[in-house]
């Protein structure tokens, strides 16, 4: 349906713009570093998730 549509096209479009965001981080050295702890990202984490800006320890505390 054209709603369905107009959603994929969102969540596609909001990955694009945080992979854009990534380029950034990887441009100015701070790609892979956790943005709460300072800490580095597990590489695993980054593979399953390329714009991640929080590590798992990380954003298991910001849910809480």
């Amino acid at each position: 349906s054209k709603e369905e549509a107009g959603r994929l096209a969102q969540r596609q479009m909001k990955f694009i713009q945080n992979l854009q965001a990534a380029l950034v981080r990887i441009e100015n050295g701070t790609y892979g570093v956790c943005r709460e702890t300072g800490d580095l990202i597990p590489k695993e984490r980054l593979r399953a998730v390329p714009h991640a800006t929080l590590s798992i320890e990380a954003k298991s505390k910001k849910r809480r």
